[in-house]
């Protein structure tokens, strides 16, 4: 697609070279032999705009290339210097062209020859002129391209010098000379205020300013994305054809990072949707929300550390304090002391975090990852399946043991099973006669390493 733009581009940069090339030999041709200082300031505008063309058709022909270690953000700028660079040509051709026309008037040399040609020659540039303007405006609007804009600019500009000269040639047929030469500085006015105009906005671009109306509109963008709790900065520079922009966002720290890259990844859509060709980069921070739990603090200071999310977390308030008890696994193989170390230091965080603790008890335990090798040991083992089952069923809450299974590692058992339950129990309930289920299993099978029991309401 890249390569398209660029050959469509190059293109049309180079229809403009060569009709500037015809333009600029037919005006000074009809300009010497007529005299006419008007058609004279057209042909050396022509030519200036040949000179623009030439250095148009090589910036596209360059601004399109990737981004190299030299130029991390491409090319692009070579289409704003050369829109500088046919800016100055353009003042410097109508300081030349007003000079020239107030001699003539000062020195009341007015000889101009008018023929037929004179107007077929400006008649024939203001048809060239008003289909080049329109091309070039098209693929510069399509590409966002200034170079090419610039472009569009002189042959627009073309348009009404050639009108204006075509008025002074019928005044001084007429039998007024003189207006040859006040055609020709009105030329060189007009010239100077579309410089101006593209003047600023090349310096703009090279300033790298951003209109502040699409900065806002960017930012809304971004704060309209579900998530976002903060924008916080946002910056934007424009390069040739590509817009690059950097934005720094607030994100909730308790949401899992999976969810906060879908985030980013939805804030780069919206602006594309504005701006198709922006390379965007955003930055999250974590923000803290104010309706943050005593929980998500705990997760979130473990977590800072490296460590696994903590488990089996409870609060208890009393007497106005909360009473903080959790498990936390540590790597297999770390060291009591290390562990111990780094439990004390998430103790002083968390009573700095919330003032109103207590007292912080933490379990230490070491983490085994979960892919072990086990054996599926329910046929071999009826008998111990057998007492497993009747344990259960034995509990007054129970009303059923089912699809019971035993996995052995050495010499020890995981048991897996489901429990069918009195539907019209709590779930604060259910879990407590699964407890007790789990507790008494334990006291009873010493060779049980884990029982994990799936319960269905009867």
């Amino acid at each position: 697609m890249t390569i398209a733009f660029s050959n469509e581009k190059k293109f049309i940069a180079l229809t403009s070279v060569l009709a500037a090339i015809f333009l600029t030999g037919f005006k000074l041709g009809i300009g010497l032999w007529t005299n006419s200082l008007g058609i004279l300031s057209e042909a050396a505008h022509s030519g200036l705009d040949l000179l623009a063309a030439i250095i148009t058709f090589l910036a596209v022909s360059f601004a399109d290339r990737p981004a190299d270690e030299d130029h991390p953000y491409g090319h692009g700028k070579l289409e704003n210097i050369s829109a500088f660079i046919e800016t100055l040509l353009l003042v410097v051709t109508c300081a030349w062209i007003v000079y020239e026309g107030v001699s003539r008037l000062l020195a009341h040399s007015h000889h101009v020859d008018t023929n037929v040609w004179s107007f077929i020659v400006m008649g024939v540039s203001i048809v060239i002129d008003i289909s080049r303007s329109r091309a070039l405006y098209r693929v510069a609007r399509k590409h966002n391209s200034q170079a090419l804009e610039a472009d569009a600019l002189h042959f627009s500009s073309d348009v009404w010098s050639s009108f204006t000269v075509i008025v002074g040639l019928f005044f001084v047929w007429l039998g007024y000379p003189e207006f040859d030469a006040v055609a020709a500085i009105g030329v060189a006015l007009l010239v100077l205020f579309v410089s101006y105009r593209l003047g600023r906005r090349t310096i703009d671009a090279l300033m790298d300013r951003v209109p502040q109306s699409l900065t806002k509109e960017i930012e809304r963008a971004i704060q309209s994305v579900e998530g976002v709790e903060e924008l916080r900065k946002v910056r934007i520079r424009n390069s040739g054809a590509h817009m690059f922009v950097d934005a720094v966002v607030a994100i909730r720290r308790t949401i899992p990072f999976q969810s906060a890259h879908t985030i980013m990844d939805t804030i780069e859509r919206a602006i594309h949707d504005i701006h198709p060709n922006a390379d965007v980069v955003v930055h999250s921070e974590p923000f803290e929300s104010k309706d943050e739990t005593i929980i998500d603090k705990i997760r979130v200071i473990v977590m800072d550390k490296g460590l696994r999310a903590p488990h089996n977390i409870e609060v208890q308030l009393i007497d106005g304090k909360y009473f903080i008890d959790f498990d936390m696994e540590y790597a297999e193989g770390k060291s009591f002391t290390d562990a111990h170390e780094t439990t004390s230091e998430i103790e002083r965080q968390i009573q700095t975090a919330i003032p109103a603790v207590g007292k912080v008890t933490i379990h230490m335990e070491e983490y085994h990852p979960s892919e072990r090798i086990l054996v599926d040991v329910t046929a071999a083992e009826t008998t111990l399946s057998a007492e497993i089952q009747r344990a259960v069923e034995q509990h007054n809450d129970i009303a059923a043991c089912t699809d019971l299974t035993l996995l052995q590692e050495g010499h020890q058992y995981n048991a897996t099973f489901t429990c069918q339950i009195d539907k019209t129990k709590t779930l604060d309930e259910v879990h407590q006669i699964i407890s007790e289920v789990e507790s008494s299993l334990f006291r009873q099978f010493k060779q049980l390493r884990r029982v994990l029991i799936h319960a269905e309401p009867k």
